[in-house]
C-alpha cells in the first residue's frame, strides 16, 4: 500500500516539488520529461525522480512498466539508491501478480 505526499505537500506555491531541489522546475514540466520520447532524457528525469524523490512519491508519478522499459538506461542515474531499487522493483512485481 502506498503512502504518497499529499498533493498540497509535493509542491511549494510556485509548482515546484519537494524532489527537484536542484533545478527551478515545475511538476507539470517534470512530468513531461517523464514522457519524453528522446530515451535519455526520459531516464534522466525517472533517476533523479527515483533518487530524490520519496519511493511512494516516485511509484505514484511512474508505473513499474515505466521503470522496467527504461531500466538499463535508469539505473546509472540512481546514485546511493541503485542497491534499494534493485531490491525493491522485484518485490513489487511479485506482489502486483
Amino acid at each position: 500500500m502506498l503512502n504518497p505526499t499529499p498533493a498540497e505537500k509535493l509542491c511549494d506555491r510556485n509548482g515546484h516539488p519537494y524532489f527537484l531541489w536542484d533545478v527551478e522546475m515545475t511538476l507539470d514540466a517534470f512530468r513531461l520529461q517523464l514522457v519524453d520520447p528522446d530515451p535519455d532524457v526520459r531516464a534522466h528525469a525517472i533517476g533523479k525522480l527515483m533518487r530524490q524523490a520519496r519511493p511512494d512519491d516516485a511509484l505514484t508519478l511512474l508505473s513499474l512498466a515505466q521503470i522496467r522499459g527504461d531500466w538499463d538506461r535508469v539505473r546509472p542515474y540512481l546514485g546511493h539508491r541503485r542497491d534499494f531499487w534493485t531490491w525493491l522493483l522485484p518485490e513489487l512485481e511479485r506482489r502486483a501478480r
